[in-house]
Parts: structure tokens; sequence; C-alpha cells
């Protein structure tokens, strides 16, 4: 009698534990975020590979890898001036494992009429790079050596300066903005991406390349190229020679910054736990050394300060657009 009832307490008890081992493995199967990440994270880079949107987000995946304690897989999806990568993420199930990575660009296309997504359609784990480093440059063949002659150049030749840009791109706004501030007309140009307006400079088939200091380096360091200043509040570190906007009259400052974004329906846990690794990243020493290379800045931004940044750049892009 002792026997059976043993073997049958037995049996009830297997049976519970198998109850709950498949149940634990459905929740997990179902999204459970307690041990998140337990696979790998997808990261849609919006452009294509080589330019800084690239670069960055490669440098930072390799440093929160470590802090996450799984691998990170980035995918270049092109398209539409970024909508496509981003129409992806919102896609995808929201569960973390599916994370954009991203600046001010995304915030253009809603200005341009070319997306209805905004800044709040988001969840943020958090901004870790400032690039400061926003330039005109110019080839050495120019006859522009500072801001000065050229607008003084522009405002006698209306529509004779060309420079280049891309369509729904932000550097479209720093020449609209530039335009404004000076009273200049330039002959704005759709040259294409980085590259193509970096072959259409130095091949002198434009006279101005609005980009950023730090991808361009190599050339600036060779005499090919000069930065006409840049547009920050202060002189870059890495470039102290190169005054800004501001101190030769025109009252221009922005910060390209580089977050990183999440479905809007993911587990709060899930951001929290992907904007710590994020915050330690931007706090870790090699990081910042590897991008100070490149006249990067590292800056945390919280979940909400990202959403806030990016709201003041949205109304500061706005007002730009509007007043063209």
């Amino acid at each position: 009698m002792k026997n059976r009832f043993l073997l049958v307490m037995l049996t009830v008890l297997f049976t519970v534990l198998v109850a709950c081992s498949n149940e634990g493995a459905e929740s997990k199967k179902d999204g459970d975020s307690s041990d998140y990440p337990n696979k790998p994270i997808e990261v849609v880079v919006p452009v294509g590979a080589g330019g800084d949107t690239d670069l960055n987000t490669r440098i930072t995946a390799k440093y929160l890898e470590k802090e996450l304690g799984d691998s990170i897989v980035i995918t270049n999806i092109e398209g539409s001036g970024g909508s496509t990568g981003i129409k992806e993420v919102l896609s995808k199930k929201p569960d973390g494992y599916t994370a954009l990575a991203y600046h001010n660009a995304m915030l253009v296309n809603n200005i341009y009429g070319l997306a209805d997504y905004t800044a709040e359609d988001f969840k943020y784990a958090g901004i870790g790079i400032l690039d400061q480093s926003n330039t005109f440059l110019v080839s050495e063949k120019s006859e522009y050596k500072d801001l000065d002659s050229l607008i003084a150049y522009a405002k006698e030749n209306p529509g004779k300066v060309k420079v280049a840009t891309e369509v729904g791109a932000m550097t479209h706004l720093q020449i609209l903005e530039f335009q404004q501030k000076t009273g200049v007309e330039f002959n704005i140009v759709d040259a294409g991406g980085a590259s193509e307006k970096i072959t259409a400079l130095l091949g002198g088939r434009v006279d101005i390349v609005p980009t950023s200091l730090g991808l361009v380096k190599d050339y600036v360091e060779s005499g090919e190229m000069i930065p006409l200043g840049v547009i920050a509040e202060d002189r870059l570190e890495g470039a102290p020679d190169v005054p800004t906007f501001k101190e030769q009259g025109v009252d221009m400052a922005i910060d390209k910054v580089f977050y990183w974004a999440f479905h809007p329906d993911t587990p709060d846990d899930v951001i929290e736990v992907f904007s710590e690794a994020l915050e330690k990243v931007a706090e870790n020493e090699d990081f910042i050394e590897e991008i100070q290379k490149n006249m990067l800045t590292s800056q945390f931004y919280s979940s909400e300060e990202t959403k806030e940044k990016l709201n003041e750049i949205t109304e500061h892009d706005k007002e730009v657009y509007d007043n063209q």
C-alpha cells in the first residue's frame, strides 16, 4: 500500500515538473524578457555600408556585445532616405531583438513629407555618440578660404556657387539655414550620397560639400580639402585650428546624434537592459578613444533624454524648412 502511494506521488510530482518546464519554455518562446538577451540582436542601419552611420554603429556594437553578453548582427537596408529600413524595424515583433541605429535624418523624412513617423513613434535605448564636426568643405583649388570670402562672392553672384546635398538629407537643411542666416542664394545640387558628393567636389563639379569633418579627415590632412569652419558651439579638440561658424559671424550649431531605437511596443525592461549597456559603452575609455579618432564625442542620453533631444531637433529643423 505504501509503495503504491509513493509511486502515485512520484508520478504526480513528475507530471507537475514536466508541465512547469513546458510552461517556462513556452513563456520564453512567446517573448519573455526576463533573461534578455538570449539570442542575437539584429540592428538595422537604414543606409548603405561605409558611411558614418554604418561605421559608428559597428564600433558601438562591438562594445555592446561585451556588455549584453550576446552577438549583434548589423543589417544595412537602404532606400527612401532611410524609410525602408525604419519601416522594417516597425514591422518586426516588438521583443527587443530588432533595433534601429540611425541619426537626425529620420526626423527630416517627416519634415519633408516623405514619412508619417516621428520621434514619438519609437522607444529609445539612448544616444551614445554626438557628431559636432559638421562642416562646409571646399577643394584645395577653391578661391574660398573662409566663410567671409564665400559669403561675399555668393552675395555678388546669386545661384553661382554649387553646393552638394542629397534629397531628404540633413545637409540640405544646413544649406537652407546658412542661406537664411547670411542672405546668400546657392545653386543646390542633388549629388547623391557621401562618396558621390566627395567625388563631385574633387572633380570640380561642385564648389561646397557639407559633411562631417571626421569622415574626410584624410583628405583634410593631405590638403585636398579645406574646411571653412565647424557648425558647432566650440572648436573641436581634434581640429583646434578650424574656427566655428559662430566665430565667423554665422549663428549656427548642429548636433548630429546617433541613437538606438526600438518598436514602440517593446517591453520597458528590455529597453532598460539595452540602455544600461549603452551607458556603460559610452563610459568605456577604449570606446571613447576609438571614436575620438573620427572627431566624435561620447555622450550618453537616457531614453527620455533622447526623445527630448530629437523633438528639439525636429522643432528647429521644421522652422528652417518652413522659412525657406
